[in-house]
Protein backbone atom coordinates (compact mmCIF):
# COMPACT_ATOMS: atom_id res chain seq x y z
CA UNK A 1 0.00 0.00 0.00
CA UNK A 2 1.71 3.25 -1.13
CA UNK A 3 2.51 5.88 1.68
CA UNK A 4 -0.30 8.59 2.59
CA UNK A 5 -0.23 12.06 2.95
CA UNK A 6 -2.66 13.09 5.29
CA UNK A 7 -3.56 16.75 4.22
CA UNK A 8 -5.19 19.43 6.95
CA UNK A 9 -8.19 20.45 4.76
CA UNK A 10 -11.27 18.02 5.32
CA UNK A 11 -9.57 16.21 8.30
CA UNK A 12 -13.35 14.02 9.35
CA UNK A 13 -13.41 12.56 5.57
CA UNK A 14 -9.70 11.98 5.43
CA UNK A 15 -10.05 10.04 9.05
CA UNK A 16 -12.96 8.16 7.63
CA UNK A 17 -11.43 7.52 4.08
CA UNK A 18 -8.09 6.14 5.87
CA UNK A 19 -10.25 4.21 8.61
CA UNK A 20 -12.55 2.28 5.77
CA UNK A 21 -9.15 1.58 3.55
CA UNK A 22 -7.37 0.12 6.32
CA UNK A 23 -10.75 -1.91 7.42
CA UNK A 24 -10.58 -3.22 3.66
CA UNK A 25 -7.10 -3.92 3.93
CA UNK A 26 -7.30 -5.22 7.13
CA UNK A 27 -10.25 -8.20 5.97
CA UNK A 28 -8.27 -8.56 2.47
CA UNK A 29 -5.01 -9.34 3.92
CA UNK A 30 -5.79 -13.41 4.98
CA UNK A 31 -6.05 -14.46 1.72
CA UNK A 32 -3.46 -12.08 0.54
CA UNK A 33 -6.25 -10.23 -1.83
CA UNK A 34 -7.48 -6.73 -1.37
CA UNK A 35 -11.10 -8.10 -1.52
CA UNK A 36 -12.48 -10.20 0.96
CA UNK A 37 -14.89 -11.97 -1.19
CA UNK A 38 -12.17 -14.01 -2.71
CA UNK A 39 -12.36 -16.64 0.64
CA UNK A 40 -13.68 -16.71 3.98
CA UNK A 41 -13.66 -13.62 6.04
CA UNK A 42 -11.39 -13.49 9.24
CA UNK A 43 -13.30 -13.31 12.45
CA UNK A 44 -13.57 -11.16 14.81
CA UNK A 45 -11.55 -11.92 18.19
CA UNK A 46 -12.88 -11.90 21.16
CA UNK A 47 -11.48 -10.32 24.56
CA UNK A 48 -9.26 -12.25 26.63
CA UNK A 49 -10.25 -12.79 30.16
CA UNK A 50 -7.48 -11.85 32.51
CA UNK A 51 -7.67 -12.89 35.73
CA UNK A 52 -7.85 -10.51 38.51
CA UNK A 53 -9.31 -7.86 36.29
CA UNK A 54 -12.65 -7.17 33.95
CA UNK A 55 -12.36 -5.39 30.92
CA UNK A 56 -14.14 -2.39 30.01
CA UNK A 57 -14.87 -1.47 26.37
CA UNK A 58 -13.89 2.60 25.96
CA UNK A 59 -13.93 4.68 22.77
CA UNK A 60 -10.39 5.95 21.18
CA UNK A 61 -11.55 9.54 22.05
CA UNK A 62 -12.28 8.88 25.46
CA UNK A 63 -8.49 8.29 26.50
CA UNK A 64 -6.44 11.19 27.06
CA UNK A 65 -3.61 11.99 24.90
CA UNK A 66 -4.37 9.31 21.86
CA UNK A 67 -4.54 11.97 19.38
CA UNK A 68 -1.61 13.76 20.22
CA UNK A 69 0.93 10.75 20.78
CA UNK A 70 3.56 9.95 17.96
CA UNK A 71 1.82 6.49 17.10
CA UNK A 72 4.57 6.10 14.51
CA UNK A 73 7.09 5.97 16.54
CA UNK A 74 4.85 3.26 18.57
CA UNK A 75 4.31 1.73 15.09
CA UNK A 76 7.96 1.11 14.63
CA UNK A 77 8.30 -0.42 18.12
CA UNK A 78 5.39 -2.23 16.94
CA UNK A 79 7.24 -3.96 13.78
CA UNK A 80 10.22 -4.97 16.44
CA UNK A 81 7.53 -7.31 18.01
CA UNK A 82 5.85 -8.21 14.77
CA UNK A 83 9.49 -9.76 13.36
CA UNK A 84 9.56 -11.58 16.75
CA UNK A 85 6.00 -12.70 16.68
CA UNK A 86 6.69 -16.23 15.41
CA UNK A 87 9.12 -17.52 17.90
CA UNK A 88 8.73 -19.89 20.17
CA UNK A 89 8.33 -18.38 23.86
CA UNK A 90 10.08 -20.71 26.57
CA UNK A 91 7.95 -19.00 29.17
CA UNK A 92 3.93 -20.56 29.45
CA UNK A 93 1.73 -17.25 28.62
CA UNK A 94 -1.49 -16.80 29.32
CA UNK A 95 -4.49 -19.36 27.95
CA UNK A 96 -5.66 -16.58 25.93
CA UNK A 97 -2.42 -16.50 23.95
CA UNK A 98 -2.82 -18.80 20.59
CA UNK A 99 -6.00 -16.16 19.71
CA UNK A 100 -4.49 -13.12 20.82
CA UNK A 101 -0.90 -14.38 18.61
CA UNK A 102 -3.35 -14.90 15.82
CA UNK A 103 -4.81 -11.36 15.88
CA UNK A 104 -1.57 -10.12 16.39
CA UNK A 105 0.00 -11.83 13.05
CA UNK A 106 -3.25 -10.28 11.27
CA UNK A 107 -2.30 -6.80 12.78
CA UNK A 108 1.27 -7.33 11.37
CA UNK A 109 0.35 -8.30 8.02
CA UNK A 110 -1.79 -5.00 7.90
CA UNK A 111 1.22 -3.30 8.99
CA UNK A 112 3.89 -4.91 6.63
CA UNK A 113 1.41 -3.60 3.42
CA UNK A 114 1.86 0.02 4.74
CA UNK A 115 5.66 -0.01 3.40
CA UNK A 116 8.71 -0.31 4.33
CA UNK A 117 9.11 3.45 5.42
CA UNK A 118 7.65 4.52 8.57
CA UNK A 119 4.04 6.06 7.77
CA UNK A 120 3.13 9.77 9.01
CA UNK A 121 1.63 9.32 12.79
CA UNK A 122 -1.95 9.38 11.48
CA UNK A 123 -1.91 7.27 9.51
CA UNK A 124 -0.19 5.08 12.10
CA UNK A 125 -2.84 6.23 14.58
CA UNK A 126 -5.37 5.12 11.97
CA UNK A 127 -3.79 1.78 11.41
CA UNK A 128 -4.34 1.15 15.07
CA UNK A 129 -7.78 2.19 15.67
CA UNK A 130 -8.41 -0.21 12.12
CA UNK A 131 -6.50 -3.11 13.60
CA UNK A 132 -7.46 -3.36 17.74
CA UNK A 133 -10.18 -2.55 19.95
CA UNK A 134 -9.29 -0.84 23.35
CA UNK A 135 -10.35 -2.14 26.04
CA UNK A 136 -9.23 -0.46 29.83
CA UNK A 137 -8.13 -2.91 32.01
CA UNK A 138 -9.41 -2.77 35.58
CA UNK A 139 -7.67 -4.63 38.07
CA UNK A 140 -10.04 -6.22 41.10
CA UNK A 141 -10.41 -3.76 44.25
CA UNK A 142 -8.58 -1.12 42.18
CA UNK A 143 -9.48 1.48 39.40
CA UNK A 144 -6.14 1.89 37.92
CA UNK A 145 -2.96 0.32 37.06
CA UNK A 146 0.54 0.37 38.40
CA UNK A 147 3.69 1.43 37.00
CA UNK A 148 6.75 1.22 37.82
CA UNK A 149 10.50 2.23 35.10
CA UNK A 150 13.54 0.67 34.01
CA UNK A 151 16.78 1.18 32.37
CA UNK A 152 19.55 -0.31 31.14
CA UNK A 153 23.06 0.57 33.30
CA UNK A 154 26.13 2.01 32.10
CA UNK A 155 29.24 1.27 33.57
CA UNK A 156 33.09 1.35 32.78
CA UNK A 157 34.35 -2.27 32.63
CA UNK A 158 38.15 -3.93 31.35
CA UNK A 159 38.57 -7.17 29.73
CA UNK A 160 40.91 -7.71 32.63
CA UNK A 161 40.97 -7.68 36.17
CA UNK A 162 43.30 -4.99 37.42
CA UNK A 163 43.52 -2.42 40.69
CA UNK A 164 40.88 -0.35 39.07
CA UNK A 165 38.93 -2.98 37.60
CA UNK A 166 38.11 -5.69 40.28
CA UNK A 167 34.38 -6.40 40.20
CA UNK A 168 33.48 -9.46 37.87
CA UNK A 169 30.46 -10.06 36.47
CA UNK A 170 29.87 -13.87 36.35
CA UNK A 171 28.27 -15.90 33.22
CA UNK A 172 25.53 -18.52 34.28
CA UNK A 173 27.59 -21.48 36.16
CA UNK A 174 27.52 -24.93 34.61
CA UNK A 175 26.29 -26.16 37.84
CA UNK A 176 23.49 -24.34 37.94
CA UNK A 177 20.02 -26.16 37.80
CA UNK A 178 16.99 -23.66 36.51
CA UNK A 179 13.81 -25.11 35.71
CA UNK A 180 12.69 -21.49 33.74
CA UNK A 181 16.02 -20.18 31.97
CA UNK A 182 14.53 -16.93 31.47
CA UNK A 183 12.47 -15.84 34.17
CA UNK A 184 13.35 -15.76 38.06
CA UNK A 185 10.66 -18.78 39.05
CA UNK A 186 11.07 -22.39 39.40
CA UNK A 187 13.43 -24.92 41.21
CA UNK A 188 16.83 -23.01 41.15
CA UNK A 189 19.88 -24.82 42.83
CA UNK A 190 23.09 -26.80 42.43
CA UNK A 191 22.86 -30.57 42.74
CA UNK A 192 25.18 -32.34 45.19
CA UNK A 193 25.39 -35.94 45.86
CA UNK A 194 21.98 -36.13 43.30
CA UNK A 195 20.10 -33.78 45.64
CA UNK A 196 19.23 -30.56 44.65
CA UNK A 197 20.97 -27.78 47.52
CA UNK A 198 20.64 -23.79 47.26
CA UNK A 199 22.62 -22.22 45.05
CA UNK A 200 25.41 -19.94 46.14
CA UNK A 201 24.18 -16.65 47.68
CA UNK A 202 25.34 -13.18 47.12
CA UNK A 203 27.64 -12.75 50.24
CA UNK A 204 29.19 -16.50 49.02
CA UNK A 205 29.12 -15.56 45.40
CA UNK A 206 31.17 -12.17 46.57
CA UNK A 207 33.60 -13.92 48.93
CA UNK A 208 34.65 -16.17 46.20
CA UNK A 209 32.41 -19.14 45.63
CA UNK A 210 32.84 -19.13 41.92
CA UNK A 211 36.50 -17.72 41.47
CA UNK A 212 38.44 -19.73 39.21
CA UNK A 213 36.12 -21.63 36.97
CA UNK A 214 36.69 -18.90 34.07
CA UNK A 215 33.21 -17.12 34.56
CA UNK A 216 34.04 -13.94 34.21
CA UNK A 217 32.73 -11.77 31.22
CA UNK A 218 34.14 -8.26 31.90
CA UNK A 219 34.68 -6.36 35.15
CA UNK A 220 33.41 -3.32 36.46
CA UNK A 221 35.15 -0.75 38.36
CA UNK A 222 32.05 -0.18 40.36
CA UNK A 223 30.31 -2.57 42.46
CA UNK A 224 27.15 -0.37 42.69
CA UNK A 225 27.15 -0.52 38.96
CA UNK A 226 27.04 -4.35 38.98
CA UNK A 227 24.48 -4.45 41.77
CA UNK A 228 22.11 -2.21 39.74
CA UNK A 229 22.57 -4.09 36.36
CA UNK A 230 21.43 -6.99 38.19
CA UNK A 231 18.56 -5.28 39.40
CA UNK A 232 17.87 -3.94 36.03
CA UNK A 233 18.74 -7.23 33.83
CA UNK A 234 20.69 -5.71 31.72
CA UNK A 235 23.68 -3.56 30.97
CA UNK A 236 26.38 -1.74 28.43
CA UNK A 237 29.97 -1.42 29.74
CA UNK A 238 32.22 0.82 28.39
CA UNK A 239 35.51 -1.02 27.58
CA UNK A 240 39.14 1.02 27.63
CA UNK A 241 39.88 0.88 23.88
CA UNK A 242 35.83 3.06 23.39
CA UNK A 243 34.17 -0.46 22.50
CA UNK A 244 30.95 -1.07 24.16
CA UNK A 245 29.97 -4.40 25.35
CA UNK A 246 26.08 -5.16 25.92
CA UNK A 247 25.31 -7.31 28.75
CA UNK A 248 21.80 -9.02 29.38
CA UNK A 249 20.07 -11.15 31.99
CA UNK A 250 20.82 -14.99 31.73
CA UNK A 251 19.67 -16.50 34.99
CA UNK A 252 19.77 -15.59 39.33
CA UNK A 253 20.70 -18.10 41.91
CA UNK A 254 17.23 -18.75 43.06
CA UNK A 255 17.45 -17.03 46.84
CA UNK A 256 14.75 -14.30 47.04
CA UNK A 257 14.98 -10.97 46.00
CA UNK A 258 14.90 -8.44 48.90
CA UNK A 259 14.41 -4.51 48.01
CA UNK A 260 17.46 -2.94 50.20
CA UNK A 261 15.06 0.75 49.34
CA UNK A 262 12.89 -1.10 51.52
CA UNK A 263 15.49 -1.85 54.08
CA UNK A 264 16.23 1.92 54.18
CA UNK A 265 12.61 3.12 55.04
CA UNK A 266 12.36 0.68 57.81
CA UNK A 267 15.65 2.27 59.27
CA UNK A 268 14.95 5.36 58.91
CA UNK A 269 17.65 6.31 56.75
CA UNK A 270 15.49 7.48 53.56
CA UNK A 271 11.62 8.40 53.77
CA UNK A 272 9.77 6.58 52.07
CA UNK A 273 7.99 9.61 49.82
CA UNK A 274 11.85 9.91 49.18
CA UNK A 275 12.92 6.88 47.80
CA UNK A 276 14.33 6.04 44.62
CA UNK A 277 17.71 4.70 42.86
CA UNK A 278 19.45 8.00 42.94
CA UNK A 279 18.75 8.01 47.12
CA UNK A 280 20.28 3.98 47.09
CA UNK A 281 22.90 5.04 44.91
CA UNK A 282 23.63 7.65 47.46
CA UNK A 283 23.67 5.97 50.14
CA UNK A 284 26.17 3.38 49.19
CA UNK A 285 28.49 5.60 47.63
CA UNK A 286 28.81 7.90 51.04
CA UNK A 287 29.66 4.88 53.11
CA UNK A 288 31.25 1.92 50.67
CA UNK A 289 31.70 -0.82 53.88
CA UNK A 290 28.03 0.29 54.96
CA UNK A 291 26.46 -0.27 51.53
CA UNK A 292 28.59 -3.71 50.63
CA UNK A 293 26.72 -4.88 53.72
CA UNK A 294 23.45 -3.60 52.58
CA UNK A 295 23.94 -5.44 48.93
CA UNK A 296 25.08 -8.49 50.71
CA UNK A 297 21.44 -8.89 52.95
CA UNK A 298 20.02 -8.87 49.45
CA UNK A 299 20.56 -12.87 48.81
CA UNK A 300 19.51 -12.91 45.13
CA UNK A 301 22.12 -12.65 42.72
CA UNK A 302 22.09 -12.48 38.66
CA UNK A 303 24.33 -13.89 36.03
CA UNK A 304 24.78 -12.40 32.70
CA UNK A 305 25.53 -13.37 28.84
CA UNK A 306 26.72 -10.76 26.25
CA UNK A 307 25.20 -10.15 23.21
CA UNK A 308 26.22 -8.81 20.08
CA UNK A 309 24.36 -5.70 19.43
CA UNK A 310 25.25 -2.47 18.22
CA UNK A 311 26.35 -0.06 21.04
CA UNK A 312 22.75 1.94 20.61
CA UNK A 313 20.32 -0.79 20.57
CA UNK A 314 18.19 -1.11 23.20
CA UNK A 315 18.59 -3.84 26.07
CA UNK A 316 17.03 -6.93 25.05
CA UNK A 317 13.42 -7.81 26.34
CA UNK A 318 12.00 -10.99 26.76
CA UNK A 319 10.51 -11.10 23.82
CA UNK A 320 13.76 -11.54 22.11
CA UNK A 321 13.95 -8.05 20.43
CA UNK A 322 15.97 -4.93 21.72
CA UNK A 323 13.90 -2.35 23.74
CA UNK A 324 12.83 1.30 22.50
CA UNK A 325 12.98 4.12 25.53
CA UNK A 326 9.24 5.28 25.97
CA UNK A 327 7.73 2.80 23.52
CA UNK A 328 8.71 -0.70 25.61
CA UNK A 329 6.74 -2.17 28.42
CA UNK A 330 7.81 -5.16 30.54
CA UNK A 331 4.21 -6.74 31.53
CA UNK A 332 3.19 -9.85 33.63
CA UNK A 333 3.88 -12.67 30.53
CA UNK A 334 1.21 -15.01 32.43
CA UNK A 335 -1.55 -12.62 31.91
CA UNK A 336 -0.45 -10.90 28.40
CA UNK A 337 1.17 -11.91 25.22
CA UNK A 338 3.96 -9.96 24.04
CA UNK A 339 3.74 -7.50 21.25
CA UNK A 340 0.44 -6.24 22.63
CA UNK A 341 0.03 -2.31 22.41
CA UNK A 342 -0.97 -0.78 25.26
CA UNK A 343 -1.95 2.46 26.06
CA UNK A 344 -0.52 4.30 29.13
CA UNK A 345 -2.65 7.41 30.98
CA UNK A 346 -0.70 8.83 33.92
CA UNK A 347 1.37 11.51 35.82
CA UNK A 348 4.87 11.07 36.02
CA UNK A 349 7.78 12.71 37.62
CA UNK A 350 9.61 13.06 34.01
CA UNK A 351 11.71 15.61 34.92
CA UNK A 352 12.66 16.42 38.53
CA UNK A 353 11.10 14.61 41.59
CA UNK A 354 7.82 15.76 43.30
CA UNK A 355 6.28 16.98 39.86
CA UNK A 356 3.52 15.75 37.95
CA UNK A 357 3.86 15.58 34.38
CA UNK A 358 1.34 13.80 31.48
CA UNK A 359 2.72 10.45 30.25
CA UNK A 360 0.31 9.61 27.48
CA UNK A 361 1.91 6.77 25.23
CA UNK A 362 1.25 3.66 22.81
CA UNK A 363 3.78 1.34 24.53
CA UNK A 364 4.07 -2.19 23.20
CA UNK A 365 4.34 -5.33 25.77
CA UNK A 366 8.16 -6.59 25.27
CA UNK A 367 9.54 -7.72 28.33
CA UNK A 368 8.06 -9.20 31.65
CA UNK A 369 9.95 -9.77 34.94
CA UNK A 370 9.79 -11.09 38.22
CA UNK A 371 7.79 -8.25 39.92
CA UNK A 372 6.26 -7.28 37.71
CA UNK A 373 2.68 -9.17 38.61
CA UNK A 374 -1.03 -8.21 37.79
CA UNK A 375 -3.32 -7.55 35.46
CA UNK A 376 -2.75 -3.91 35.10
CA UNK A 377 0.99 -3.39 36.37
CA UNK A 378 3.78 -2.89 33.77
CA UNK A 379 7.74 -1.51 33.89
CA UNK A 380 8.61 1.49 31.65
CA UNK A 381 11.81 1.35 29.98
CA UNK A 382 13.69 4.46 29.31
CA UNK A 383 16.85 3.77 28.18
CA UNK A 384 20.57 3.51 28.96
CA UNK A 385 22.59 5.50 31.72
CA UNK A 386 22.21 7.78 34.60
CA UNK A 387 19.43 9.88 33.40
CA UNK A 388 17.32 7.37 32.44
CA UNK A 389 18.15 5.83 35.73
CA UNK A 390 17.39 8.36 37.55
CA UNK A 391 14.39 9.23 35.73
CA UNK A 392 13.05 5.48 35.94
CA UNK A 393 13.72 5.21 39.68
CA UNK A 394 11.18 7.72 40.66
CA UNK A 395 8.41 5.85 39.04
CA UNK A 396 5.94 4.30 41.05
CA UNK A 397 2.77 5.75 40.08
CA UNK A 398 -0.41 4.59 39.33
CA UNK A 399 -2.46 5.39 35.83
CA UNK A 400 -4.62 4.08 32.83
CA UNK A 401 -4.28 0.72 31.88
CA UNK A 402 -5.60 0.29 28.10
CA UNK A 403 -5.15 -3.29 26.47
CA UNK A 404 -5.25 -2.70 22.44
CA UNK A 405 -7.40 -6.31 21.40
CA UNK A 406 -6.75 -7.26 17.69
CA UNK A 407 -10.07 -7.39 16.02
CA UNK A 408 -9.73 -9.97 13.35
CA UNK A 409 -8.16 -13.29 13.19
CA UNK A 410 -8.00 -16.67 11.17
CA UNK A 411 -11.80 -18.08 11.96
CA UNK A 412 -10.27 -20.92 13.66
CA UNK A 413 -7.86 -19.09 15.67
CA UNK A 414 -10.21 -16.57 16.77
CA UNK A 415 -13.19 -19.34 17.90
CA UNK A 416 -10.02 -21.58 19.67
CA UNK A 417 -10.60 -22.13 23.50
CA UNK A 418 -8.77 -19.40 25.74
Amino acid sequence: MPRLALPSAEPCRVRRAGAAALGALALGLWTGSASPAAASPPAVVTAPAIAGARLAPVAYGALQGWGQDDAAAAFATFLESCAALGRAMPEAGPRSAPTLKAGLAHACAAARRLGPGRPLSPLARLFFEANFRPFRVIPDGRDEGFYTGYYEVEAEGAPAPTDAFSVPVYARPNDLVMESPTANSGPVGRRVDGKLVPYFDRAAIEDGALAGQGLEIVFLKDPVDLFFMQIQGSGRVRLPDGRVLKLNYDGYNGHRYLPVGRLLIERGIVPRDEMSMDRIRAVMEADPEAGRALRRENPSYVFFKALDLPPDAGAMGAQGVPLTAGRSIAVDRRLHSYGSPVFVEAELPLSAPGTAEPFRHLMIAQDTGSAIVGPARADIYFGAGREAGSRAGRIRHPGGFTLLVPRLAAPAAADARR
